[in-house]
């Protein structure tokens, strides 16, 4: 298994997540029931005096999947939008997009005798 990090970056991932998902509706992200949430889920999973908190590990195990999808997701939709098919294109349009140039025809369109 992976190393988890400080549940710091953990925490500062998911509110750039959310800064990111709520750009769109010009929003603060500050206002949406996601982010009290999770103020709330960390406040209450505080590292406490215990050598051992398993609520704490859990909370920042299920805040590093849940952190892991929605950068996914984002990613996934900048990919898809860039490189979604957009129907039929020419021939010199689809060698342009793997960074080919057709040859030139001397004479115009065509070889003329």
């Amino acid at each position: 298994m992976a190393a988890l990090g400080p549940p710091l970056r953990t925490w500062r991932g998911l509110l750039r997540e959310l800064r990111y998902l709520n750009a769109a509706t010009g929003r603060p992200y500050r206002h949406t029931a996601a982010y009290r949430y999770l103020v709330k889920a960390f406040r209450a999973h505080r590292v406490t005096s215990e050598k051992l908190c398993r609520a704490q590990h859990e909370l920042h195990f299920q805040a590093a999947t849940y952190l892991c999808l929605l950068r996914s997701i984002r990613e996934h939709v900048a990919l898809h939008q860039e490189f979604h098919g957009k129907g039929e294109r020419s021939v010199e349009e689809s060698a342009g997009l793997v960074g080919l140039k057709l040859p030139q025809q001397p004479g115009g369109k065509g070889w003329e005798p």
